[in-house]
This record gives C-alpha cells, sequence and structure tokens, in this order.
C-alpha cells in the first residue's frame, strides 16, 4: 500500500517539536495528581510525621550524653534510651506507611497516565503512524510513562520533605548556636550554582539519550519481526552490526550524563563535607573552652548531617526532574497531536439501512505536497455491486479504499455513500458499515475465538460458529488442541496463510457490513487452499457493494465493473468482455498473464 511518504497536511515530527519549559511540563503532568487529593495527603502527613521523629534525636543524644553519661544517671539513661527507642518506632512506622501509599499513589497515577496515552493514540491518525516508529512509541508510551509518574509522586514527596527538612533544621541550628549555624551554611551557595549547572547541562544529555534508546527499541522491534527475513537473506551479521551500532550511541548518550552525574554528586558531597569539617573545628575548639557542652556538640553536628542529607536528596531529584522533563515532553508530544476525530469533524449518521451505494466526485489526494497519487477519480459503486481496482503498484488502488474508510481526507473533492458525504459522518459510524480482508491479515496474539469475535464483540456462540463454518474454518479450528480457544501465537504464527485468511473472512462474516473491502485477498496463498478461499469469498461478497484490489485478473472475470489505474486515473472502466474489446491496458495485463502461467 503507498502509505509510507507522508500526508500532505503534515505536523512537525515529534522530535522536531521546540523543547517545553520544565514548569510547563511538570504543571500539565500534576493535573493527574488532582483526583488524588486524599492519598496525596495522607503522603505527607506520614512523612511529615515520620520527619517529626527524626528532629527528635539529635536532642535526645544530647540529653544522653549530658544528663545521664556525664552525670552518670542510671534513671536519666533509662528515660533517654526509652524515649530514643519510642522515637525510632514512631520514624519507621510512618516511613513504612508512606511507603505503602506512595507506592500505591504512584502506579495509580502511572496506570491513569499510561491509560490516557494510549487511548489519545488510538484515535491518531493513520499519518502519525506512518511517520512514527512502533518502537519509540513503545519507549513513550512504558519508559517515558514511568518516569513521569515517578516525579509526580517521588520527586514531588522528597522534593517537598527535603524542603521543610531544610527550614527546620536551619532554625534549630540558628537557635542553638547561631555562630555555628553561620559557617555551617558556607557550602550551600556553591551547592546551589552547582544544581544551576546541573540543570543546564543535564537536559540536552538526557534527552539525546532518550533519542537513542528509542531508536534502539524501533531497531529491535523490527528485528524482531523481520527475523524470518534476516536468517532467509543470511544477514544475522549485517543484523546485528546494526544493532550493534545503535547500541553503540544509546551507551555514548548514557555515559554521557553518568560521566556528568559522576561529576557533579561528588562535587556536591565534598562541598556539603566542608560545613561538617567546619563545625568540628569550631565546635571542638568551643568544648575545649567550656563554652558549649560535648552533648550539644554532638547534636549540631546530628542536625548538621540532617541538613546536608536533603540537601544531596535535591541533587537526586535534579536529576530524575531531568529526566522527567525530557519523558514529559515526548509524551506532550503524542498528546498535544490532534486526534483523527477533530480533523474529521463529522459527526452525523448515516440513514437507515445502509445501502451501500459509493460514489467518488473528483477526488485527489497526495501524501506529500505537490505529488498527487489520485486525480480526479469519478467512480461510482452500486448497492451490491463488485468492481474490481486494478494497476501497477503504487498507482494509488490501496490509496482509494483508504479514503474510503477515513484514513486519510481528500485533497479535493468528496466521497458519498447513500448520496451523503462520508466528511459529515463521524468515523466510528464510517467505519461500522465496512469491513476489510486483506493480503495479509493481521490476527492478535490471542485465541481463535477472540480473533473472530473481534468482527463483532457480542456475537453469540452459534453466531461465532456460523461464520466460520461459512469461511471454511469451523474444520481446521476443531482439529486443533483446544479448538477454538488455541492460542494462535504472534500475528497468527502457528496458522498457515490460508488458515489465517479463513479467519479474517470468518471476522468479516461476523461483522456483517454492507460494504466490502477484499485487498488482494488471495494472493499470499497457495492454489490448494484458494478454492476454499474463493468460496468464502462468494459468500462474503453476497448482497454487498465490493471492493476488490486485484492482481490475478482470472479472480475477477465475472465482476461486474473493473477500473484500470494508470498514473493515479481510472484509464478504462467496464467489465471483462468490454476492456477485452477495447484492447488497451487491460487486455495487455491479462495476456500477459495468461502466457506467464
Amino acid at each position: 500500500m503507498t502509505r509510507n511518504p507522508q500526508p500532505a497536511l503534515e505536523r512537525p515530527s515529534a522530535f522536531s517539536s521546540a523543547p517545553r519549559t520544565t514548569i510547563e511540563t511538570l504543571s500539565r503532568a500534576a493535573t493527574y495528581l488532582r483526583p488524588h487529593k486524599l492519598g496525596v495527603a495522607a503522603n505527607i502527613l506520614c512523612a511529615v510525621l515520620s520527619l517529626a521523629s527524626a528532629l527528635a534525636f539529635p536532642r535526645l543524644t544530647q540529653y544522653i550524653i549530658d544528663s545521664a553519661l556525664t552525670q552518670q544517671s542510671r534513671t536519666n539513661l533509662l528515660i533517654g534510651v526509652s524515649a530514643l527507642l519510642a522515637v525510632f518506632l514512631l520514624r519507621d512506622l510512618f516511613s513504612g506507611l508512606r511507603t505503602l501509599v506512595s507506592n500505591g499513589l504512584e502506579h495509580r497515577l502511572i496506570y491513569e497516565m499510561r491509560s490516557t496515552v494510549y487511548q489519545h493514540l488510538q484515535r491518531l491518525p493513520i499519518s502519525y503512524f506512518d511517520r512514527m516508529s512502533s518502537g519509540d512509541i513503545m519507549t513513550r508510551v512504558i519508559d517515558d510513562v514511568t518516569d513521569v509518574g515517578r516525579l509526580l509522586v517521588e520527586g514531588i514527596e522528597e522534593g517537598a520533605i527535603s524542603i521543610a527538612t531544610i527550614l527546620f533544621v536551619v532554625i534549630i541550628l540558628f537557635a542553638t548556636d547561631a555562630y555555628l549555624a553561620m559557617f555551617s551554611l558556607i557550602p550551600l551557595p556553591f551547592v546551589v550554582l552547582g544544581s544551576a549547572w546541573f540543570t543546564v547541562v543535564a537536559h540536552g544529555r538526557v534527552r539525546a539519550r532518550r533519542r537513542s534508546l528509542s531508536a534502539l527499541s524501533a531497531l529491535l522491534l523490527d528485528n524482531l519481526q523481520g527475523i524470518r527475513q534476516i536468517k532467509a537473506f543470511g544477514h544475522i551479521n549485517y543484523d546485528a552490526d546494526r544493532f550493534n551500532a545503535q547500541a553503540e550511541e544509546f551507551r555514548r548518550n548514557t555515559m554521557r550524563v553518568l560521566g556528568l552525574w559522576a561529576i557533579y554528586v561528588p562535587t556536591m558531597a565534598f562541598l556539603t563535607s566542608l560545613g561538617t569539617v567546619l563545625v568540628w573545628g569550631l565546635g571542638g575548639l568551643a568544648v575545649l573552652n567550656s563554652q558549649i557542652t560535648l552533648g550539644e556538640l554532638i547534636s549540631f553536628i546530628f542536625y548538621l548531617s540532617m541538613l546536608y542529607t536533603p540537601v544531596i536528596n535535591i541533587h537526586g531529584l535534579n536529576s530524575l526532574l531531568q529526566s522527567a522533563r525530557a519523558a514529559g515532553e515526548r509524551l506532550y508530544d503524542i498528546l498535544d497531536e490532534v486526534d483523527e476525530e477533530a480533523e474529521w469533524s463529522g459527526t452525523g449518521e448515516f440513514a437507515e439501512p445502509v445501502l451501500g451505494d459509493i460514489r467518488y466526485e473528483g477526488v485527489s489526494f497526495g501524501y506529500e505536497p505537490g505529488k498527487l497519487v489520485l486525480k480526479n477519480i469519478c467512480l461510482h459503486v452500486k448497492k451490491s455491486q463488485t468492481i474490481a481496482l486494478i494497476g501497477p503498484t503504487g498507482v494509488g488502488k490501496s490509496t482509494l479504499v483508504s479514503l474510503l474508510l477515513g484514513f486519510y481526507k481528500p485533497s479535493c473533492g468528496r466521497i458519498l455513500i447513500d448520496e451523503q458525504d462520508i466528511r459529515k459522518i463521524s468515523l466510528q459510524c464510517l467505519r461500522r458499515q465496512v469491513s476489510v480482508v486483506s493480503q495479509e491479515p493481521y490476527l492478535f496474539s490471542g485465541t481463535v475465538r477472540e480473533n473472530i469475535l473481534y468482527g463483532r464483540l457480542n456475537a453469540s456462540e452459534d453466531e461465532l460458529l456460523t461464520a466460520s463454518q461459512a469461511a471454511h474454518c469451523h474444520d481446521f479450528v476443531v482439529a486443533m488442541p483446544d479448538g477454538y480457544d488455541t492460542l494462535v501465537g504472534e500475528h497468527g504464527a502457528r496458522l498457515s496463510s490460508g488458515e489465517k485468511q479463513r479467519l479474517s473472512i470468518a471476522r468479516a462474516l461476523l461483522k456483517n457490513t454492507p460494504i466490502l473491502i477484499l485487498d488482494e485477498a488471495t494472493a499470499s496463498i497457495d492454489t490448494s487452499t484458494e478454492h476454499l478461499v474463493q468460496e468464502a469469498l462468494g459468500l462474503l461478497c453476497a448482497q454487498r457493494t465490493t471492493i476488490i484490489i486485484a492482481h490475478r485478473l482470472t479472480a475477477i472475470r465475472h465482476v461486474d465493473h473493473i477500473a484500470v489505474l494508470h498514473d493515479g486515473k481510472i484509464v478504462e472502466y467496464g467489465d471483462h468482455g468490454e476492456l477485452m474489446k477495447q484492447n488497451g491496458k487491460y487486455a495487455t495485463i491479462y495476456f500477459d498473464q495468461k502466457t506467464s502461467t
């Protein structure tokens, strides 16, 4: 099918979109938190109670040193140790509850975000999937959603608690000893500057890493799906080299991020350690000069460690922030794409019953600006008639039926069904009227039953069996180990081409639409099973308006009309006898095929 080029009404590639600001990306993502205010509040409450318990530890340590050990008081030691045990118990209890609530909230958000992105993907036009690789889309739906969800819960929670800890500890430090507190804060400006530098440098590297990961995923998926071709052509080493080259690019981009992180983290740790060194030096002199007690110095050091730990945590959050920002940009590249219903604009319904009278009036279309695939097509297929489209590959046959399904919009002209312009009909209603049997039918990785029922999910067991028998499926299905509950494998790998095609026909029979499209439906099956498929197709076409895309002219000799396409135009039109008398392109193709057989 000629669907690889990009359509004329093309949007920029997701990779070429302008980077969004961190605030814009995260504020949009944060909207997913609104329905979970109770969970967020419970998470914060547990974190605050755990923090409050932890803040009591240095004071209790001071009490044990100064009031118990220095004064050699067993009673005070018992009181201090008991209080310390209670504090640790409460700290870890609320920490455990926070972890439980946090994990539940995080995975709920990830589920909701992933569901939203997937549902939006389903509503995007076919043109979007023409220009995006499946592996890249998978990376966005799985990995990028996870990173954004982690930031929304872990990042916001850790960030808020870290900031609260810093504020409380700074107040305590200045209340304890303002002189020591001022010296302990000397490294903080350098830490802030280092964090700002990391933010600026890291974003581009993280974004490049994600791009290379998407490319690697796309190549892996492509190679796995094409493993038979790789083996058949003997290109195992060639494709291994391609994979290794892409994996090497991903490794290089990953190491650029990790190399930056390897510089950033130790530097920040050393800067915060300078404060501890200063306090030990100045505080030690104060103890020697009897200006403060040993318990006060130890308590101060413990609080100081509680100050630097959240500062270091914020550094770690910076890395998570940059990763989530890059991931969020890629997610919103998807969510900002206009869905096909909005582009289509039609909301109406067909008058019932739908007869299937199809008319193309001056239809032109091109996948690229200035390059028309179809040029002023005028075609009328009356109710219950069968028309065949023939012509060389790339002439626009499949494009013609893609327009009928609303996959693309005509550049000019219109398409009518029962004299109603399909642009005024909703896509859901339009596609309910059309069944498609393609050259390579797509089967989902489920059971035979599930694949047939995909034609009509609420069909009864009797209706399923009737469709299966009509499509000549029933005999080979019941011979399988689990009958209709047999798994067909990925893309129907456990079935032959003829069996897959007959299941596809059964699915179309079950859908039972007034319009049928057969896109080279017998081209990929052997002659021994072709007669079974032809019988099933004959039943399927009965009383339906049918458009057949065909290369084998012997299979379409008895259709009502044949349209010969060349250079995007219908150059010949009529039944088999009429076209043979014209001795034109159809006759040439027919005699060429007859001679070759």
